[in-house]
C-alpha cells in the first residue's frame, strides 16, 4: 500500500480552513475592546488558542491524508479515501484509456507529480482519478500503464519542431485576429467618437464646454486601453501556449501513444491507441490556403484539462503527416465519396450573403436619421463588412471542400463549424448518431443536410449541408443505420441505430 505525497496534507487541511475565523473574531474582539499598548500582550496571552486551532486543522488533514491509501491488486488500481465515510476506487488497468503525469516546476524541488487516470465512463470532461504522489508511488504506477514497446515503435512518425509549435500558438492563441479587429475599431472609433461629440457639444456655454472636454478627453484614452488590453491579451495567450507546449514530443507504437510537451509545466500522456475515439485535422481558413493542419484527437482524458488542446501534432503540412500514424486513425488526402451538391450553394453562402448586402443600407439609414453620426456609422459599417466577406470565403471553400469518405473500415467526415474546418476519421461503429434534415427548399431540390456525432464525453456534431438525398441515403447505409423511409419521403427527423 503507498499513500499520497506528504504535500496533499496542505490539501487536506484547507478543507478546514473555516475554522480560522475563530482566532480572527478574537482577535478583532480584542483589538476592539482593549485599544491599548497592552493589546498585542492581551493578545499573544491567548493565543495557545489560536495555535491548537491551526494545529487542530493540521492534524484533520494528517488524519485525511493518513486514510488515503494507494493499492493495486493484479487487474485494478485501487484508492481509498475518507474517515468515517470511506470511498472505494477501482479502476480495472484494462479500462484506463489515458494516464497523465504532470510534473509543474514548483513541485519539482519537492519530488512530488501529479497522476490522473480517466476511463470511458462518464459524460463529462472530469478525471477518474486525481493522486499527487511522490517519486516511488509514481514509479510503481507507472508499471501498470499503457506502455511503448520499444522494439515495435512507429518509425518516421514527423516530429514537431520550434517553428511547428509557433505557428500553433500564433494560430490558436485566443482571439488573434479578433483581438486585433477589435482593437483597431476601439483605437478608431474612439477618435470619431470625440469628433463628433466635441462638436455637439460646443454650442452649450463656454463653462460647460470646459467641462465635457476633460470627460471627452477620455474616449479615446479609454478606446485606446481597451485595444490594448485585447492585444496584450492575445499576447498572453500566445506566450503562455508557447510555454505550454514547448518540446513537444510524440512516440507511438500500435497499441499506445506516448505524449509529453511543456516547459514550465511538463506533462506527460500515455493513451490507449484502442480507446481514440476519432482523429481530427483542424484548420482555419488560413492554414487551408496553405494545406497547412493541426492533428487532434478525442480520447478521454486528454486535453481534458481547462485550457488544454488534444493535439497530437500541432502544425504539420497535410501532406507531411503521412501514412505512419494511420495505425491510429490519423488520415490525410483521401478524396471524398460524397459531395454537396452545386445547387446547394444557399446553404452555405446565403446568410453571409445576406448580412454583407444589409450592413451599408443599414449604415446609410442611421447616416440619414442622424446624420452627425454618419462618420462613426460608416466606420462601423466598414468593420462589421471585413468579418462578413471573410465569412463568405470560409463558407465558398467549406461548399468546395465538404463532404463524407469511406476508406476501409473507417469514415472521413468533412465539415465546417463558424470559421473553422475539421476532417474527422473513425472507425464506423463508432458512430453515436445520425441526424438527416430537411427544409422545404431543400426538399424541392432533393437535397438534405447529414450530421454525424461520434463516441466520447463530448456531444460534438459535424453537419455536411446540401448532400442530395440519394447520398445521404447510401451514407446511412453503409454506416449500417437503417432510416427506415422511402426515397421521396421528407427527411425531418434523424435516425437511430
Amino acid at each position: 500500500m503507498y499513500h499520497e505525497h506528504p504535500l496533499r496534507i496542505l490539501k487536506y487541511s484547507m478543507k478546514n480552513i473555516w475554522l480560522l475565523i475563530f482566532p480572527i473574531i478574537r482577535a478583532v474582539y480584542q483589538y476592539r475592546v482593549h485599544i491599548d499598548k497592552n493589546w498585542f500582550y492581551t493578545w499573544i496571552k491567548g493565543a495557545w488558542l489560536d495555535i491548537a486551532i491551526i494545529g487542530a486543522i493540521i492534524i484533520f488533514g494528517f488524519i485525511r491524508w493518513y486514510f488515503s491509501v494507494i493499492d493495486f491488486t493484479g487487474d485494478e488500481i485501487v484508492h481509498r479515501d475518507g474517515v468515517f465515510i470511506r470511498v472505494n476506487t477501482f479502476i480495472p488497468f484494462s479500462n484506463i484509456s489515458s494516464a497523465t503525469l504532470e510534473r509543474p516546476f514548483y513541485l519539482t524541488p519537492f519530488g512530488a507529480t501529479r497522476f490522473c487516470c480517466d476511463t470511458r465512463a462518464g459524460i463529462l470532461k472530469t478525471n477518474d482519478l486525481k493522486l499527487l504522489v511522490n517519486k516511488k508511488t509514481c514509479a510503481e504506477i507507472l508499471k501498470t500503464m499503457p506502455q511503448i514497446d520499444k522494439n515495435d515503435m512507429i518509425k518516421g512518425i514527423p516530429r514537431p519542431s520550434l517553428m511547428s509549435v509557433l505557428m500553433f500558438s500564433v494560430f490558436f492563441s485566443s482571439g488573434f485576429s479578433g483581438t486585433v479587429y477589435i482593437a483597431t475599431f476601439f483605437w478608431k472609433a474612439g477618435d470619431i467618437s470625440y469628433d463628433i461629440i466635441t462638436r455637439y457639444l460646443n454650442r452649450f456655454t463656454e463653462e460647460t464646454e470646459k467641462l465635457t472636454n476633460r470627460l471627452l478627453l477620455k474616449i479615446p484614452t479609454a478606446a485606446a486601453a481597451v485595444g490594448l488590453f485585447f492585444i496584450g491579451s492575445w499576447l498572453i495567450s500566445f506566450i503562455v501556449n508557447l510555454f505550454r507546449y514547448s518540446g513537444f514530443d510524440i512516440e507511438s507504437d500500435k497499441r499506445c501513444v506516448k505524449i509529453t510537451y511543456g516547459l514550465l509545466d511538463r506533462k506527460e500522456y500515455r493513451i490507449k491507441a484502442s480507446h481514440i475515439n476519432y482523429t481530427d485535422l483542424r484548420q482555419n481558413l488560413i492554414m487551408k490556403l496553405f494545406r497547412a493542419v493541426s492533428v487532434n484527437i478525442s480520447c478521454p482524458g486528454y486535453g481534458a484539462t481547462k485550457n488544454r488542446l488534444p493535439v497530437l501534432l500541432p502544425v504539420k503540412k497535410e501532406k507531411n503527416i503521412g501514412k505512419e500514424l494511420e495505425v491510429i486513425g490519423v488520415f490525410g488526402g483521401i478524396k471524398n465519396d460524397f459531395r454537396p451538391k452545386a445547387s446547394g450553394v444557399g446553404s452555405y453562402l446565403l446568410i453571409p450573403l445576406v448580412a454583407a448586402a444589409e450592413i451599408y443600407p443599414a449604415h446609410d439609414l442611421i447616416a440619414r436619421l442622424f446624420p452627425k453620426f454618419s462618420e462613426l456609422s460608416k466606420f462601423i459599417a466598414i468593420m462589421l463588412e471585413i468579418p462578413a466577406i471573410w465569412l463568405i470565403a470560409v463558407k465558398f471553400a467549406a461548399l468546395l471542400t465538404s463532404g463524407i469518405a469511406f476508406c476501409g473500415s473507417k469514415v472521413i467526415v468533412r465539415s465546417c463549424i463558424w470559421t473553422n474546418f475539421h476532417t474527422v476519421a473513425a472507425e464506423r461503429n463508432k458512430v453515436a448518431k445520425i441526424e438527416l434534415q430537411q427544409n422545404f427548399l431543400q426538399k424541392l431540390g432533393k437535397k438534405c443536410n447529414i450530421s454525424i456525432w461520434f463516441e466520447g464525453e463530448e456531444r460534438k456534431r459535424y453537419r455536411v449541408r446540401a448532400m442530395s438525398v440519394e447520398d445521404a441515403k447510401r451514407i446511412t447505409q453503409l454506416l449500417e443505420y437503417d432510416i427506415g423511409i422511402k426515397m421521396d419521403a421528407p427527411l425531418d427527423k434523424f435516425a437511430k441505430k
